[in-house]
């Protein structure tokens, strides 16, 4: 791939038992006791099945067996590649609707989310917007609320797992333009210039809301079907 692309996936876990086995059958020792961990039935499928899919995709990138790449952990939770520190990659799936993405010398995150109605909608505006967010968002019409949570949700996901620290940092401390949805006004001082970060939407389906967020200008973002 392009150095200065980023590819991005957008698929559905089938939970096929074909494909089970076949995605099992590369995952690693760590990864499949991850998989054990999962008692319903469905949701370790899905465990396979997405990191199975991942693990694919890295090997056509660095031309390498699925099974044979090795991918750590940072202390944070952020999988890598040790023998391969130039490519950088991100998952993310909700219900069936899987998204990854994979680049080169930049940190990337993705988030997918099903825009499922939720009780507390008010409640998680007031717990991870910040002021000028929820300003914005309480101005907006009812029949506009869901949707634009949901792409600030998926904005601010995609950003701290770019990051590498996870929803820790504070969903509240990285915060978007409302005038300009593309671009951050202030991050956490130890992620660097807010300026420094890009974002942009993905356009998946009715009910559901897609995010990229890069440390490099996503001007050559390819988005595939699985």
């Amino acid at each position: 791939m392009n150095t200065d692309s980023v590819e991005v996936w957008h698929g559905i876990i089938t939970a096929d038992e074909e494909l089970y086995n076949r995605f099992l059958a590369v995952l690693d020792d760590d990864e499949q006791r991850q998989a054990n961990r999962f008692k319903n039935t469905l949701l370790h499928k899905r465990y396979v099945e997405v990191h199975g899919r991942m693990r694919s995709l890295l090997a056509e990138v660095v031309k390498q067996a699925p099974e044979q790449i090795t991918i750590y952990k940072t202390k944070q939770g952020k999988p890598y590649l040790p023998d391969y520190p130039e490519v950088t990659f991100n998952l993310s799936h909700s219900a069936e609707q899987l998204l990854i993405a994979v680049a080169q010398n930049c940190r990337v995150g993705v988030d997918i989310e099903v825009c499922k109605p939720r009780a507390n909608l008010t409640g998680l505006v007031n717990k991870c917007f910040a002021e000028a967010e929820m300003s914005y968002w309480n101005q907006l019409p009812d029949n506009e609320k869901k949707q634009a949570f949901y792409r600030f949700w998926t904005r601010k996901e995609a950003f701290v797992k770019a990051t590498g620290h996870g929803i820790v940092l504070g969903l509240n401390q990285c915060i978007i333009n409302p005038e300009n949805q593309i671009e951050f006004t202030s991050v956490p001082m130890q992620c660097g210039k807010a300026s420094i970060w890009s974002i942009q939407d993905f356009e998946l389906g009715e009910g559901l809301c897609g995010a990229i967020v890069s440390d490099k200008k996503l001007s050559n973002v390819t988005l595939k079907h699985l």
